[in-house]
C-alpha cells in the first residue's frame, strides 16, 4: 500500500484499525502528547508512530475515531494545523455522531482545504472479529476506499455527508437500544423478585433474545461511558420526534449508570452477568 495515515484515537478501534493498516504496509501516525502510557503501549504495539501535529497533517488519510464526545472538538483543535499542511489530504470522521454534528465537523475541515468524508463504523474492533465494515459517504470515500484496501472493508455510499452518519446511528440506536432496555428489564425483574421466572420464559419462547443478551450486555460494560453521548447523538438524530428522544435521553441514562457501576460497586452488572450465565 505505501499510504501515509493519520488515526486520531488510540483506543479499541483506533488501534485495531490501525493495526490493520500497518500489517498491509502503511505508515500510522498518531498523536501521543499528553496520552497515558497505556495509552502509547497500545499505540506502539498497533505499529502506530507518535509525531507531532505538523506531521500528522503530512499524511494522505486523517481517520478520527475519538469519543463521539469530542469529535468536534478534536477537528476544531486540528484544523489550523490542517490548513497549514503542504499538500491537502482527506479527513475521514469515523465517529458515532448524528448528520447534523458530522455536518458541523465537515465545515470545520471545509475551511483547510482538505477533502472530506463521514464513516459509520458497523462491528467491534477489526482484530477481535470479522465482518467489520467501514460505510462511508461524501468526497473523499472512494479515495478512504482505495487507501484503507485491503485492510478494512470501506463501503462507498451514494449519498451526501451525513448518509453514513445516519446509517450508523440507525444501527446503533437499535442494537445498543434492544441491549439497554434488556439491561433494564433484567434488574426490574430482579428487584420484584421475578429474575428467575423471566430467564425461564426467555429461554422458551425467545432463546434468540436471550442468546443475543448474554454475547452483547457483557460487551457493553466496558464500552458503556462512550455510549452515553452516542446515545444523546441518537436522540440528535431523531430530530423532530420527541418520543425518540426522549427514548434515546433515558438510554443514555441507563449507560451512564452502568458506566458509573462499572467503576464503582458493580452491583448492578454483578446481577446482569448473574441472570445471564456469563
Amino acid at each position: 500500500m505505501g499510504s501515509v495515515v493519520g488515526i486520531l484515537g488510540t483506543g479499541a478501534m483506533g488501534s485495531a484499525v490501525a493495526r490493520r493498516l500497518s500489517d498491509q504496509g502503511c505508515r500510522v501516525l498518531t498523536l501521543l502528547e499528553g496520552r497515558s502510557e497505556p495509552s502509547r503501549a497500545r499505540a506502539r504495539d498497533a505499529g502506530m508512530h507518535g509525531v507531532e501535529p505538523a506531521a500528522l497533517a503530512e499524511a494522505d488519510l486523517v481517520l478520527s475515531i475519538v469519543p463521539p464526545a469530542v469529535a468536534v472538538t478534536v477537528a476544531a483543535g486540528l484544523a489550523p494545523v490542517l490548513s497549514a499542511a503542504r499538500r491537502p489530504g482527506a479527513y475521514i470522521d469515523c465517529n458515532a455522531v448524528s448528520p447534523a454534528t458530522v455536518r458541523e465537523i465537515a465545515a470545520l475541515i471545509a475551511g483547510t482545504g482538505w477533502r472530506f468524508a463521514d464513516a459509520g463504523i458497523i462491528g467491534l474492533p477489526p482484530t477481535e472479529a470479522e465482518g467489520t465494515v467501514f460505510y462511508a459517504a461524501g468526497e473523499a470515500a472512494a479515495h478512504f476506499a482505495q487507501v484503507a484496501h485491503p485492510a478494512l472493508e470501506v463501503r462507498v455510499l451514494d449519498g451526501p455527508v451525513g448518509a453514513a452518519s445516519a446509517l450508523k446511528m440507525a444501527y446503533a440506536g437499535m442494537t445498543k437500544g434492544v441491549t439497554a432496555i434488556c439491561a433494564a428489564m433484567i434488574l426490574a425483574a430482579e428487584r420484584a423478585g421475578a429474575a428467575e421466572t423471566l430467564r425461564a420464559e426467555l429461554a422458551r419462547s425467545r432463546p434468540e433474545l436471550l442468546a443475543m443478551a448474554r454475547l452483547q450486555m457483557p460487551r457493553a460494560f466496558p464500552r458503556a461511558y462512550r455510549w452515553v453521548a452516542e446515545m444523546r447523538e441518537i436522540a440528535s438524530f431523531g430530530g423532530e420526534d420527541a418520543a425518540t428522544a426522549a427514548i434515546f435521553e433515558g438510554i443514555a441514562q441507563r449507560y451512564d449508570r452502568i458506566a458509573a457501576d462499572v467503576a464503582g460497586p458493580n452491583a448492578e452488572t454483578r446481577a446482569l452477568l448473574a441472570f445471564l450465565g456469563a
